[in-house]
């Protein structure tokens, strides 16, 4: 199968000025990537644990981002990558660590649109990048953040499971809320959410790179634009 010449930049998600490759299309291309990346891991998810309605839901809207941001390559006359994700991603063995790597992925999602609109200045492109960055914070990561606390909630008290007890479970998502909310406010403990998420297999999911979650900043993501779903 063909191969990105430029694997190394898409896996990054970071933007080189030094390349000779246009940034913009440098932008367009880290960021579709990056959907097709989602879009592949969440129907391996499917594949493997069946249907669910916030994998479908999630799904169906990575399917429509990746589209709107082909349509922008075709618009700026970019080369639209190969989608090799489905050779590359594999996914946990139980469905609550898929819905903890679908928190993590989010998060990394936000934060790479955070460093992809410092480089645009074409209105139409910030515009659908702000609105898949905001679609990504208003809808799936809270629809992921549910899932988790859901499965965590569903094992009656006094039972095991393969997380352990209740009780154990609960305290889990209290670290987990905590971590959570400190990454809305910027303030990421890289080290605890490597320990959070340390049984989800996140280092399976090529180009998840845990250290990016620090540039997370959301002060002020709920307005103008950034409100916009897709």
């Amino acid at each position: 199968m063909e191969k990105n010449s430029d694997e190394v930049l898409l896996l990054n998600k970071k933007v080189d000025k030094t390349l000779e490759q246009p940034v913009l299309h440098q932008v367009l291309r880290i960021a579709v990537y990056d959907e097709f990346r989602a879009y592949e891991t969440y129907c391996e998810m499917i594949e493997q644990h069946g249907e669910h309605d916030v994998l479908n839901e999630v799904l169906e809207s990575e399917q429509a981002h990746y589209g709107a941001l082909v349509s922008l390559l075709e618009r700026y006359e970019v080369e639209v990558p190969v989608n090799d994700w489905y050779e590359k991603v594999d996914v946990p063995n139980n469905i609550t660590e898929c819905f903890e790597v679908g928190v993590a992925a989010e998060i990394e999602n936000i934060a790479m649109y955070d460093h992809l609109l410092e480089f645009i200045e074409e209105d139409d492109v910030k515009e659908v990048l702000y609105k898949l960055q905001a679609a990504s914070y208003n809808c799936h990561l809270p629809k992921f953040r549910q899932a988790v606390a859901a499965s965590y909630n569903f094992v009656p008290n006094n039972r095991e499971s393969e997380f352990g007890t209740q009780e154990d479970m609960m305290s889990k998502l209290g670290e987990y809320q905590e971590i959570f909310e400190s990454a809305m406010q910027g303030d990421v403990d890289q080290a605890k959410i490597a320990q959070l998420f340390q049984n989800s297999n996140i280092g399976l999911l090529s180009g998840l790179a845990l250290g990016g979650l620090g540039t997370v900043v959301m002060k002020d993501m709920l307005s103008k634009e950034k409100q916009k779903e897709v």
